[in-house]
């Protein structure tokens, strides 16, 4: 049922879901940066070597990259909130197993188990608030809301990740997830109205989602570990060319099924399309920023886990900030001229912020950047992800939602590892403050190209179309279902 159809009376109901919707994105969005602080001392205590405990997020980004289309046909086939209380219960048993780790092995698995569970949190999450709030004004300040809470959880995350840390120890970062997705699951069962039964009986492509989940998989895998253990290992080239033999398959089961995992004629949907497009894009540039200043903070200039966290405050205030500006400017101006906007102004602000990453400048010489920066990487966030639900049917919103987020994931994947060689490639051989200026002067390179990459989101945002009045104002939840789903 969409906003527009609910009771008077279910508009109380709906914003107590869309509370529930977004404390689930900032649990998402804090794990992705709490356990990254907390990385030294997981190393050390655990037995580490320094460069293995970059497996500690991989394991994490891979698993959630190779399931997210998954995760989101699953949202539509069976259920939107029972997807979204199956998540978030893997969230709180993964993170309980995490925290309790004391091995390598077991904190990997951990991991894997919960990037498998944020698989099916994002997409199930996106599903809800574009199929609850009715396309046009609604649904984007719902999504502001959601957004705005991934960016509070950035911030939050950072921060409590060096305050567990430094105080608690390091399992106390996987601990804080299981009361809070615990909770959330719970309330989700209370609050959010059930799944409607459905008449129509589809079928889950079980080739087509095993094909595209172990390539997309494999595919994430080698570009992750590819930095770590060379372009031409065995590893890495194989999982390259089985993604590949296994991505055509998927090509080819598509296009012969009846009733295919990805439809791709949602692709017809420009904004959709496009929108994918702006997701990859925006994590390619705008989602590598946090690493590369982490690298800084503590490579660099040696803060700690606490100091780091608080240095991240300020960017992450100025995108949410960003993201409430996105909703705004959506609904006034409309998607073309926000997403172009904000690419303008991230591609500026961004360029600033280069001129920071320098061995002997300070935390202040980041900050102009980090604030125009932060504005534009919000209120791209906000509008990118409501051009993907623009115009598409509420039946297909889980599958178009996976797709998109299929979309970020490779292109935070991809933009790291090209990103990462590009920033050490003058600092091989070089140890001391000669190491120390090296790394700063790759990153300014490295942080120059992603405003440059920025300039690339605008151009594709140029193919975008904005949709008649009317047809702006037509819920998707209207749609009709395609023929042979009747």
């Amino acid at each position: 049922m969409s906003a527009s159809s609910a009771p008077s009376g279910g508009a109380r109901r709906l914003g107590w879901t869309l509370a529930l919707l977004a404390l689930a994105q900032l649990i998402f969005a804090l794990d992705l940066n709490i356990v990254f602080v907390a990385l030294p001392e997981i190393g050390s205590e655990l037995g580490f070597p320094g460069q293995t405990q970059q497996l500690v997020v991989s394991a994490y980004v891979v698993f959630a990259g190779g399931f997210l289309l998954f995760g989101g046909r699953a949202s539509d086939l069976l259920g939107r909130r029972r997807v979204f209380v199956l998540a978030l219960a893997v969230y709180a048993v993964s993170s309980l197993a995490g925290g309790l780790a004391g091995s390598p092995g077991v904190i990997i698995g951990a991991r894997i188990v919960q990037g498998i569970g944020g698989a099916l949190l994002l997409p199930s999450t996106l599903s809800l608030i574009n199929t609850l709030f009715e396309e046009g004004p609604r649904r984007n300040r719902a999504l502001a809301v959601w957004g705005g809470a991934g960016a509070s959880g950035l911030t939050v995350g950072a921060l409590l990740g060096g305050v567990l840390t430094e105080n608690f120890g390091w399992p106390a970062v996987f601990y804080v997830n299981v009361p809070l997705a615990g909770l959330v699951a719970l309330a989700a069962l209370i609050v959010i109205p059930r799944d409607e039964p459905r008449a129509e009986r589809r079928r889950f492509d079980l080739p087509g989602a095993l094909s595209v989940t172990a390539g997309a998989t494999l595919l994430v895998f080698a570009l992750v570990e590819g930095p770590e253990l060379g372009w031409l290992s065995g590893w890495v080239t194989g999982a390259f060319v089985t993604a590949t033999a296994l991505l055509a398959a998927f090509v080819l089961i598509e296009t012969r099924s009846a009733d295919p995992l990805l439809p791709f004629r949602l692709f017809r949907n420009r904004s959709l399309s496009v929108g994918a497009a702006v997701t990859f894009v925006y994590m390619a540039t705008f989602g590598v920023l946090p690493y590369f200043l982490t690298v800084l903070m503590q490579t660099v200039h040696g803060y700690g886990a606490l100091r780091t966290g608080l240095a991240f405050l300020v960017p992450s205030v100025a995108i949410a900030l960003g993201t409430q500006l996105g909703e705004r400017l959506t609904t006034r101006t409309g998607l073309r001229p926000t997403l172009l906007g904000g690419f303008l102004v991230g591609a500026i602000g961004t360029a600033a912020l280069a001129f920071g990453f320098d061995a002997d400048a300070g935390y202040l010489a980041l900050l102009p950047g980090l604030v125009v920066s932060g504005l534009g990487q919000g209120v791209v966030w906000t509008a990118m992800w409501i051009a993907a639900a623009t115009g598409t049917p509420a039946h297909e919103q889980g599958v178009a939602n996976g797709a998109a987020s299929t979309a970020l994931n490779l292109g935070n994947a991809i933009g790291l590892a090209v990103f990462t060689v590009v920033a050490d490639a003058g600092s091989e051989g070089k140890a001391g403050d000669a190491l120390t200026r090296a790394t700063a002067d790759g990153e300014f390179l490295v942080v120059l190209l992603t405003a440059l990459g920025m300039v690339v989101g605008l151009l594709i945002t140029l193919a975008l179309r904005e949709p008649p009045a009317s047809e702006a104002l037509r819920p998707a939840a209207e749609e009709p279902l395609p023929a042979h789903h009747r």
